[in-house]
């Protein structure tokens, strides 16, 4: 099971290469079903891998001037306030057991990977129909908005460990009136920076084997590189729908698994 986990660190990494994000959904299912890692550890090592596989993203993206680093400074200083309370206070105090009905109990770990499952199925959902063209619908931009979805952004990023570019990406657009590479090279920069940030705002972060952390995130990123080379000559929005049905069929056996075969 731990070479499959490997395999898909590579995995993660050329999907990203490819189709410009996506591959950081499979993280924490990876660490959980094949490392058997526990949901809180598994979302703060996908924090680390995500933040430094965007991180190369976001660098090539700079190098071609498509990072906004005003528009990621406003989204994504809420963004980070908003996970650093999620990570320090939300999660640590959580109960054992979120809700308990009687017989009826929804475990923590549980209802993340259920929240979790949720964002896939959303994420795969974009990658199936394919991306229409995002259109402005405001003439002048919206930065209340946009600090409102910073910290929606940064709560679902903190709470499960997902980068959220599908998010983050249409609200650039939409909000600010962004062409869509910007938008996508800016999103690189902030899903960089919120998980590296979430990443070291985590409680458990002393615990970590990090031998094991390095050489999965550095599978990532050799696959993020091949990727990024594979891209120009394959098209990624090809591969998009097909990617998004196995994000489909993996966030429908999550969901299926914890909630009625657990």
């Amino acid at each position: 099971m731990e070479i499959l986990g490997y395999f898909f660190a590579l995995i993660i990494g050329l999907v990203m290469g490819i189709i410009g994000g996506g591959g950081s959904i499979l993280g924490v299912p990876i660490f959980v079903y094949l490392f058997k890692i526990d949901v809180l550890s598994a979302t703060t090592l996908s924090l680390f891998v995500v933040g430094v596989a965007s991180a190369f993203g976001a660098i090539g993206n700079a190098r071609q001037g498509n990072v906004d680093y005003k528009t990621a400074l406003v989204f994504g200083i809420p963004s980070v306030f908003s996970i650093i309370f999620v990570r320090k206070i939300v999660l640590p105090h959580l109960p054992v057991n979120l809700i308990n009905i009687g017989d009826f109990h929804v475990p923590k770990n549980a209802f993340i990977l259920v929240m979790f499952a949720s964002l896939m199925l959303l994420s795969s959902i974009k990658m199936i129909i394919g991306n229409q063209e995002i259109e402005s619908k405001t003439q002048s931009p919206q930065y209340p908005l946009l600090i409102t979805q910073g910290i929606a952004v940064g709560m679902i990023t903190g709470m499960i460990g997902a980068g959220g570019g599908f998010l983050i990406v249409p609200a650039l657009v939409m909000l600010l009136n962004l062409e869509m590479k910007k938008a996508i090279g800016t999103s690189m920069f902030i899903i960089s920076m919120n998980s590296l940030l979430g990443f070291a705002s985590s409680q458990n972060i002393n615990s970590i084997d990090w031998e094991f952390l390095l050489i999965f995130t550095g599978i990532a990123v050799l696959g993020l590189i091949i990727g990024i080379k594979v891209s120009k000559k394959i098209d990624g929005k090809k591969l998009k729908p097909i990617f998004g049905w196995f994000v489909l069929i993996m966030g429908t056996y999550i969901i299926l698994k914890e909630v009625f075969f657990h």
